[in-house]
């Protein structure tokens, strides 16, 4: 789980990727590109956290996850990547969602209590960035 959450198709590689490609497609708006930039730092502090554990659990931090049997390596195709202001902010917002409730299953799921306190603290993140997602499109898209 913790290299899926590294580098699965719903993982934090896939959000920084994202954001970072977010955060240069609108550099015309400091503002919004400027908030992309901050969620994609937060978002590469989860990666790392995970990939921390996951080595501590004696797995190789690659970016990659099990599929079937076999190991598969993250890919940019996992994004999707919309242009416009509305799309891009339902994107970002529906990602979230997504990993929330990846996340809430995790807990329910893993028996590690340090674990279940790490994904439990990086879902309280996650929650802020759904809040500043729906504030924006709120703003941005009336």
């Amino acid at each position: 789980m913790m290299l899926d959450n590294m580098g699965g198709q719903n993982s934090e590689m896939s959000a920084v990727s994202l954001y970072v490609y977010n955060n240069l497609l609108i550099d015309e708006d400091a503002r919004l590109s400027g908030i992309f930039h901050k969620i994609s730092i937060v978002e590469m502090h989860h990666l790392h956290i995970f990939g921390e554990i996951a080595r501590m659990m004696g797995e190789n931090p690659r970016l990659w996850t099990y599929r079937g049997n076999q190991m598969t390596y993250w890919s940019p195709s996992y994004n999707n990547y919309p242009i416009e202001i509305r799309p891009l902010l339902t994107n970002a917002l529906n990602g979230e969602r997504k990993t929330v409730q990846k996340y809430e299953e995790q807990c329910r799921r893993i028996k590690d209590i340090h674990i279940v306190e790490c994904l439990k603290r990086i879902i309280q993140d996650e929650e802020i960035h759904i809040h500043i997602f729906e504030t924006l499109l709120e703003e941005y898209c009336r």
